[in-house]
């Protein structure tokens, strides 16, 4: 059987739409991503976002000048949305449609990835995680961002109460949060594990409230 690339129902249709609307209302998340890339990338490189979804970070980071950026999404409704953002702000980011875990790109093609709020929902996490390696450079580095499954309550209920979203939004984001997604997510231990076996030179998992940060060196 093909591997679907996903768990759980697929981000198409009304439901990609419904989820770029709500995280439109989030800017000042994405700021924060950029930074941390611009912390890590230098300029000029090429950066990879796996699963940009509506395409947000990738088109702030491309805003910036200093990368070239890809994106790679396996929701056609997704790709479709970021190339119409990116086509409208001038953002040059190059949007493809593929799986995670079977990349359409050479080896060692980028100088950086990063990936947020997605592995938890990738089908074959080891698989992803031996694509990254793979199109990365020697040397190159990338960063996972993510939910971590023992979030706590508490840190749900404030990472949603920043978020500036409708009422029923924030109901359905804060219930997703505490329960479906962290089913899907992984502890340290188990994020640990997964790496042991796919070939980074080097890694660190450090671990906020509500996420896990993982980061990686080829």
């Amino acid at each position: 059987m093909t591997d679907k690339g996903y768990k759980g129902i697929s981000m198409e249709g009304a439901l990609a739409r419904w989820y770029d609307a709500s995280n439109a209302k989030a800017a000042s998340r994405y700021d924060e991503q950029v930074a941390m890339v611009r912390q890590r990338a230098p300029k000029g490189a090429k950066v990879l976002e796996v699963a940009p979804g509506p395409g947000y970070l990738s088109i702030a980071l491309a805003a910036t000048g200093d990368y070239t950026v890809t994106g790679l999404d396996i929701s056609e409704t997704f790709v479709s949305i970021a190339r119409g953002k990116a086509l409208a702000a001038g953002a040059p980011v190059d949007f493809r449609l593929g799986n995670a875990s079977a990349m359409p790109f050479d080896d060692d093609t980028f100088d950086f990835l990063i990936c947020c709020a997605a592995f938890k929902n990738f089908s074959d996490p080891a698989g992803a995680l031996r694509e990254m390696r793979r199109v990365l450079r020697p040397g190159a580095g990338g960063l996972i961002l993510d939910l971590r499954k023992d979030v706590s309550k508490q840190a749900v209920d404030a990472d949603v109460a920043r978020m500036r979203m409708g009422m029923v939004s924030k109901l359905f984001t804060r219930l997703a949060l505490r329960s479906f997604l962290p089913r899907r997510a992984y502890t340290k231990a188990e994020f640990e594990a997964l790496l042991s076996g796919v070939g980074f030179g080097s890694y660190e998992i450090r671990q906020t409230p509500l996420s896990l940060e993982v980061e990686l060196r080829k």
